[in-house]
């Protein structure tokens, strides 16, 4: 008999068909896992989960008995817990270094994109506004030769610094909880306390995963520290800061303007107010969305789901304390 997968919110569509050649799966999108009967059926026999985002709280657990690994597609994993997981000696898995270069491309797309305003000025000649030469009041800001702080020096911030550095000739200051000696010699990144980095830089870049020591570390008073010509960009998770702190900054002139990939809510409410203002770009959350990097973290997850299937540890295993107890 085949074993029971679910394939949870998204997965690419060569690896669902891969899949199905060995296992017995059921996709799941846009439900409510609590409320859902077929999904709470599944879940009963269910010996995987792939996917995004899989809400994997004790209540969902305990419908769960069979249930042997959880295979993230993301490099984020706050929506497992680890310590209950390996409780209840299942194993959990993302997909780090994929996504990298992909994310950084788009991080510096928001950089380049809002200093130089370019969605607005796109609705500017689309609307037939354009009917003389630019006004200065729409002037950008340059990006060369600025400095970039960097809260979060990981892979994806160091790809962030590789590009910034070397293609825009920018100085870097980075704020991690080590000391990154690689990034200090290939980038001439510098090691700031956060508030001298906040204070410091041109363009401030939140790059961290979502813990408990970073669920709203940027607020009201970071934004206050930073520069008033300062463009605070948010490529992390929306609850690393306090969105209304942020609206409140930007309403008040304390920083210049923000982009963002992520929000406190995902979808943001169409009504949020960050929405509105024209010195903020807003995406939907794209820091891996191209065809080729989901289609390798989709793959890398089914990696890492098939040798927890089969009893063999997975290479990007979270819970390694797991295996001391099977």
């Amino acid at each position: 008999m085949k074993k029971k997968i679910i394939a949870y919110d998204r997965l690419e569509q060569p690896v669902f068909d891969l899949l199905r050649k060995d296992y017995d799966v059921q996709f799941f999108h846009n439900i409510d896992p609590e409320k859902d009967d077929t999904f709470l059926k599944a879940l009963q026999e269910t010996d995987g989960i792939i996917g995004v985002d899989f809400p994997a709280t004790n209540k969902l657990l305990d419908q769960a008995p069979k249930l042997k690994i959880i295979s993230n597609i993301s490099v984020g994993y706050n929506n497992l817990n680890l310590t209950e997981l390996t409780k209840r000696k299942i194993m959990a898995t993302n997909t780090p270094g994929i996504l990298d270069d992909t994310v950084a491309d788009m991080a510096m797309g928001l950089i380049l994109s809002t200093a130089r305003r370019m969605p607005e000025l796109d609705q500017y000649v689309k609307k037939g506004q354009w009917t003389q030469s630019l006004p200065a009041e729409y002037y950008g800001i340059d990006v060369h030769h600025k400095t970039l702080g960097i809260i979060g020096m990981g892979r994806i911030g160091s790809a962030i610094a590789q590009r910034a550095h070397h293609g825009f000739q920018m100085d870097i200051l980075y704020h991690s909880r080590t000391r990154k000696p690689d990034a200090e010699k290939n980038f001439q990144a510098v090691y700031k306390d956060l508030d001298h980095l906040l204070e410091q830089s041109d363009f401030v870049c939140l790059i961290t995963p979502l813990t408990e020591e970073t669920k709203g570390m940027i607020g009201k008073k970071q934004f206050q520290q930073m520069r008033r010509s300062a463009i605070f960009i948010n490529v992390s998770r929306g609850q690393t800061i306090v969105e209304q702190d942020l609206i409140e900054a930007l309403k008040n002139k304390e920083i210049l303007a923000a982009g963002l990939d992520v929000f406190e809510e995902e979808p943001t409410d169409p009504h949020n107010e960050l929405l509105k203002m024209s010195n903020v770009v807003t995406l939907p959350h794209i820091g891996s969305s191209t065809h080729e990097t989901e289609l390798r973290m989709s793959k890398l997850a089914m990696k890492n789901l098939t040798a927890g299937l089969n009893d063999e540890s997975p290479v990007n295993l979270l819970n390694k304390e797991v295996l001391k107890n099977q």
